[in-house]
């Protein structure tokens, strides 16, 4: 539990906090015990300001969840209705296993207010029962020497069928053969890292960024790969590849040329940004879309292990060098940089770092935020842009909310 020695710890400036969290575990020992350990239910405790991350960093690691923080000098705030039913669904690139746990599903679970009006969207224009049938025409590592793991850039040929999407889109990519019962291999989605117009500029193509997946049994000890990432990593030029979709609108760009575009990646969640950053910036694009002239504030805050593991590190650099007004670069390198405290730098300590900029760009109507990567950025996240939010009197979980219902919040993690 929380220790009781914070609520008297001397605040820095006279400023407390008022964190309320739910769900902390007893201890981590407990996470080994083969029975239902009860988490706590909602609980509220004092944090002086200069210990606010490292208390976040401990709640974390105790399970918990910080679902409010307010100055200790605010009144508390009066809690809304509980609503009948909730939608707790939350966006998943994670592979299918039924329909229900798709992207495709989840996506139409939510309401879409950036897309209301927009009645131009392909959706699931192919279906497993009928794919399109593609080629492989190139397969290239992004991973430099050095780095960890294998992450390739796919490019697939989509000439002879009618398979079109928009930037922020998935596809579903069906590998061959049948799983451990005989059965067919059920499609894995994957964010498309491509612009409409494809790598090529001739409306064509659709290019996928895909890592390998490697794990360890947890029993036998063997080293397992993911059965659609492996095939497609190691997929040869002119192979044939069966292809579903596209769908998702949760992940589309607003229209205004004059928007802020925040957005967060980790890995492979790079892809659908880097659609975003081509359509903003390649004079290729610009020709082809005369009506949209990027013109606003593009900021990609990215995490990855090492320098080597920078994905399209050349491509992003020259368009940071060529558009310094219009893009900016941010990188958290957890096995090279230090955060703060000394610790590994991952994604949401360079938020934590950003947070009041941050907070101060999501005021703004013309600002979207977009997150695409592993899951677990998400609570750290938060938790930073909490403390922002706090020191203007505000609560970021009600204000994420909102933002939600206006279309300018978009999350897709697995």
């Amino acid at each position: 539990m929380i220790s009781s020695s914070i609520a008297s710890a001397t605040s820095y400036n006279n400023r407390m906090f008022i964190f309320e969290v739910v769900g902390l575990r007893q201890s981590p020992a407990t996470d080994n015990f083969n029975y239902a350990i009860r988490q706590s239910g909602r609980i509220w405790f004092q944090v002086p300001y200069q210990r606010m991350n490292q208390e976040m960093q401990r709640i974390q690691r105790l399970g918990g969840r910080i679902v409010s923080m307010r100055p200790l000098s605010e009144p508390a705030p009066v809690p809304p209705p509980v609503a009948k039913t909730e939608n707790k669904v939350r966006q998943t690139s994670s592979t299918p296993a039924k329909a229900t746990k798709t992207k495709e599903s989840v996506s139409r679970s939510k309401p879409m207010t950036q897309t209301k009006g927009k009645t131009d969207i392909p959706v699931n224009l192919y279906r497993p029962t009928a794919p399109f049938v593609g080629r492989c025409m190139s397969n290239e590592p992004l991973v430099q020497s050095g780095g960890i793991g294998i992450v390739q850039h796919l490019k697939f040929d989509l000439r002879g069928g009618n398979l079109h999407y928009l930037e922020g889109q998935s596809i579903g990519i069906i590998p061959p053969g049948a799983d451990a019962n005989g059965k067919p291999h059920k499609l894995r989605l994957y964010s498309i890292a491509s612009t409409r117009h494809g790598d090529d500029l001739d409306d064509q193509t659709v290019s996928l960024c895909v890592r390998e997946l490697e794990y360890e049994h947890p029993e036998t000890k063997e080293k397992v790969y993911g059965v659609c990432s492996s095939y497609l990593c190691h997929l040869e030029p002119g192979a044939e590849v069966k292809i579903t979709g596209p769908v998702g609108k949760e992940m589309l760009l607003p229209d205004d040329p004059d928007a802020k575009i925040i957005m967060m990646a980790t890995g492979t969640g790079i892809a659908p940004f880097r659609a975003y950053l081509w359509r903003m910036f390649k004079p290729g694009e610009k020709a082809l879309n005369p009506d949209y002239e990027f013109k606003g504030l593009a900021w990609l805050i990215f995490g990855i292990p090492t320098s080597p593991n920078i994905l399209y590190q050349e491509e992003l650099e020259a368009l940071q060098a060529e558009f310094p007004d219009h893009f900016r670069l941010t990188y958290a390198i957890s096995r090279e940089q230090k955060n703060t405290e000394g610790g590994r730098m991952y994604i949401q300590h360079r938020v934590a770092e950003h947070a009041d900029e941050l907070w101060a760009m999501l005021q703004e109507p013309k600002t979207h935020a977009y997150m695409c990567g592993l899951r677990g950025m998400e609570d750290g996240i938060d938790a930073a842009l909490s403390v922002a939010a706090a020191k203007q009197g505000a609560e970021w979980a009600p204000y994420q909310k909102n933002l939600k219902k206006q279309g300018r919040w978009h999350v897709e993690t697995y």
